[in-house]
């Protein structure tokens, strides 16, 4: 299996999911915004650019789908990632705020070939009730999904052992299920690299 950065190429973005060109075979990336995922995406291609990246929570208002361009460079058929809109943001525009739950949700429950969801809570303020939402909503619709707990850097490594503990508590999970991960340090990015072609990537 390929090793390293993960070979990501933007396709398109979209506000429904029946806009998005099918895939065989596809992750997705959902969290609160300003949660780090296009940090994160940018992270595990090794790429500063490839996602947006914004001080400003709420920049990612679309659904916006990259290709694993890993297998056959430039082979349409090729499995995908997908940054989701950050859910959460106050003062996002009120038409924003109210599309995205149909957005989010409609994608999570529609799009065909959808394998897992990896789920981005704050490792240094721990899951919001939002987060808690999130998290109740697809166990209860059986949507198959792993916990990133991001900005790890910003834990003391003291308090890690703690913190981890009581992430995994809130979001009602074992410790040893939760994967943190520092997209300005490293930690945990080849982790999740492997994490996401374990998924799309077979044989």
């Amino acid at each position: 299996m390929t090793s390293g950065p993960l070979r990501l190429v933007f396709v398109e973005s979209a506000s429904r999911v029946r806009t998005l060109p099918p895939t065989p075979i596809e992750v997705a990336f959902v969290g609160r915004s300003n949660v780090g995922k296009s940090s994160l995406i940018n992270a595990l291609a090794n790429r500063k650019q490839l996602a947006r990246v914004s001080n400003t929570p709420g920049r990612t208002q679309l659904i916006n789908l990259f290709r694993l361009d890993e297998r056959r460079p430039g082979d349409p058929d090729a499995p995908t990632v997908v940054d989701l809109p950050g859910y959460g943001y106050a003062k996002a525009a009120r038409a924003i705020r109210e599309d995205w739950p149909e957005m989010i949700e409609g994608y999570l429950l529609e799009r065909d070939g959808l394998e897992m969801v990896f789920v981005l809570v704050d490792g240094a303020i721990g899951p919001t009730q939002l987060d808690a939402r999130m998290l109740d909503w697809l166990r209860y619709h059986e949507i198959p999904h792993t916990v990133i707990a991001t900005k790890w850097d910003k834990v003391k490594s003291s308090r890690r052992a703690g913190r981890r503990n009581d992430l995994a508590r809130g979001c009602l999970l074992d410790p040893g299920d939760v994967v943190v991960a520092s997209a300005s340090k490293g930690d945990g990015i080849e982790l999740i690299r492997g994490l996401v072609r374990s998924h799309l990537v077979t044989g």
